[in-house]
């Protein structure tokens, strides 16, 4: 039995609910997040929490159980406090800057990359080194952070390159003179 499957997800005070069919819609103070669910599991709002259940004890269900309440609680989430993730910079002459929405990375290249927020997606830029980005559906979040990371990925000599906040970087050994 899944576990996280079975958990009710609490709604929270100004947040809405609506169950149309497979089509679930989540409004709150933040904005509003919709998403399609697989037709074999059921969504019901009962006395101000989210139910998440299945037809059978099949594999595929079980697992498609955990994962609808996990992606319904992470729509509540978002609507009410959002997501963010935090990037850091590192090297030697690497910053970040905003130029209006637009993203602007000096990252060793010979041009600066501008990049373009993904809708609902916000940036903001702490120093020259710290780079947020902010919004209300964790997955476009992640995918923004992921692809701004993916620019340059930390390297294991000197550990240049952008990082998560908190990522660890395992360094190597550089040459040595015998």
């Amino acid at each position: 039995m899944s576990r996280i499957g079975k958990k009710p997800i609490p709604i929270p005070q100004g947040v809405s609910v609506e169950v149309k069919g497979n089509l679930v819609v989540v409004k709150g103070p933040k904005g509003e997040l919709k998403r399609e669910f697989h037709p074999d599991i059921t969504v019901e709002v009962k006395d101000n929490n989210i139910y998440v259940k299945r037809h059978s004890d099949a594999k595929k269900y079980r697992a498609l159980h955990g994962l609808t309440r996990a992606l319904i609680n992470n729509m509540v989430t978002g609507v009410t406090q959002g997501f963010q993730k935090v990037l850091e910079i590192h090297g030697m002459g690497y910053r970040a800057q905003l130029q209006g929405q637009d993203l602007n990375l000096q990252l060793g290249f010979s041009h600066p990359v501008v990049i373009k927020p993904k809708p609902g997606i916000t940036f903001e830029v702490q120093g020259t080194n710290k780079v947020i980005v902010k919004g209300i559906d964790k997955e476009v979040v992640g995918q923004q952070a992921a692809e701004i990371r993916a620019l340059r990925k930390p390297e294991p000599y000197k550990g240049a390159g952008i990082r998560y906040q908190g990522e660890y970087i395992r360094k190597k050994v550089g040459k040595k003179g015998v």
